[in-house]
């Protein structure tokens, strides 16, 4: 059957509207949308929309990445964003309209401006930052005051996460022998479900506040795109108003998340978070040993003090009785001479006074020795007590390099030998 007088085919028709599409400014042309049902095969297939303020999709368009242009493209947003090119983001793609009269309308993407998705990413936190600004709470976890020594610590991870692990090993194994108090509350620490896990955790862990010192939130690294989850307003507002200090150790030393912006304090990894806490405790375990240093030399010298003048006193003495002595016996012969009537009578009752007078002397004399003896006893318990050898007894140590005391590893070089003293003993080592 032949076509009818003035009609066209298909095929022509669609080799039409190539021509009318064929057109400069329909090529290469820098296009704002955000992506939906990417597809990653060889070639890569999505779908363009748009919506208005309401949410609503107000223009829709499929596209296509070629296979000769997708890996480039793909590799270079990864590297610029930190996640894949997919599903749900805003983007900036340079479009080319063509028209195949077998395969029809196609728009094919020949770039990707990756600044403008990481702008947009930023710009949702800046927004956040400052909501949280304005609603006064975004400083508050950060005035709290962080205990000097952090020994009950709630723990918010997943606990088969290796930042989990990491955390753990290092606290468990610090060279100061020091012990924490730890529990791990379970909480996803990606996805959907991440946020909602963690405000649970938080809300478990406020039940029960006077039991810690602090909060750790802590994840090991990944792709950008898996710390996601922490860019949420509720769980940063969570965090801020909590009665407790949160210490956050997520990812690596360059990922930064909003809840960077309202915890107490922010460390780079989880080791790092591990390593900060024991920190601190070994700065306040060094500060009591030095105290009980400097207690015992204090006492020791008012030990000496005392007894330098208790050897003073002891020498006195014998001089003090032969004058009392000497000067009884001057009384009593003056008695005598003026008394001649009174006779034996007289000098029994004198001689019986100065016995008198002589017991007494004997007794304040043994009474003064008793007293300082007693308060030289006194001086020496109290040195045993906060001695560092008894502060060994207890379990604890003290190292030092050559005549120093060390207080930081920071302190050493590789080679230096080191002295571990012990309550029973002492311990070499070499720094390696």
């Amino acid at each position: 059957m032949t076509d009818p007088a003035g009609s066209l085919t298909l095929l022509e028709y669609n080799s039409m509207i190539s021509d009318l599409l064929d057109r400069d400014e329909l090529r290469d042309v820098w296009v704002t949308a955000e992506t939906v049902d990417v597809s990653r095969r060889n070639h890569c297939y999505l779908e363009l929309i748009q919506k208005d303020d309401l949410g609503r999709t107000v223009a829709r368009a499929r596209a296509a990445i070629w296979a000769n242009q997708f890996y480039r493209l793909d590799a270079k947003f990864t590297h610029a964003t930190g996640r894949p090119f997919g599903s749900g983001m805003k983007v900036m793609v340079k479009l080319s309209a063509t028209y195949h009269p077998q395969y029809g309308l196609s728009l094919v993407i020949t770039d990707i401006n990756p600044e403008f998705t990481l702008g947009d990413k930023l710009r949702r936190r800046q927004e956040m930052i400052e909501r949280l600004t304005r609603e006064g709470i975004i400083d508050m976890n950060r005035e709290l005051e962080i205990p000097t020594v952090v020994q009950r610590i709630a723990i918010i991870s997943s606990p088969t996460a290796a930042g989990y692990g990491d955390f753990m090993h290092q606290l468990e194994n610090n060279s100061s022998g020091l012990r924490f108090v730890t529990r791990c509350f379970n909480a996803p620490m990606q996805g959907d479900a991440a946020p909602g896990g963690i405000i649970n955790a938080l809300d478990a862990i406020a039940a029960e506040e006077d039991q810690w010192d602090a909060v750790v939130i802590i994840r090991g690294g990944g792709a950008t795109d898996d710390l996601s989850c922490f860019e949420d307003y509720d769980l940063a507002a969570n965090i801020a108003q909590f009665p407790l200090p949160v210490i956050i150790g997520i990812g690596h030393e360059r990922d930064i998340t909003l809840l960077d912006y309202v915890a107490a304090m922010r460390v780079k990894t989880p080791t790092a978070a591990a390593e900060w806490i024991i920190e601190r405790a070994d700065f306040m375990l060094a500060t009591v040993t030095n105290l009980g240093i400097r207690i015992r030399t204090a006492v020791a010298d008012s030990l000496q003090l005392a007894a330098s003048r208790l050897d003073r006193r002891a020498a006195e003495l014998p001089l003090v009785t032969r004058g009392v002595l000497l000067a009884c016996d001057r009384h009593l012969e003056k008695i005598a001479m003026a008394l001649p009537a009174e006779g034996k009578a007289s000098v029994e009752r004198e001689t019986t006074n100065l016995q008198s007078a002589m017991r007494m002397l004997r007794l304040s004399m043994d009474n003064i020795i008793n007293a300082e003896r007693d308060r030289l006893r006194s001086q020496k318990q109290l040195v045993d007590a906060y001695s560092p050898s008894s502060v060994l007894r207890r379990g604890y140590s003290f190292t030092t390099c050559g005549s120093s005391l060390v207080t930081s590893s920071k302190e050493l070089n590789p080679g230096d030998v080191i002295t571990t003293h012990l309550a029973s003993g002492k311990i070499k080592s070499v720094v390696k």
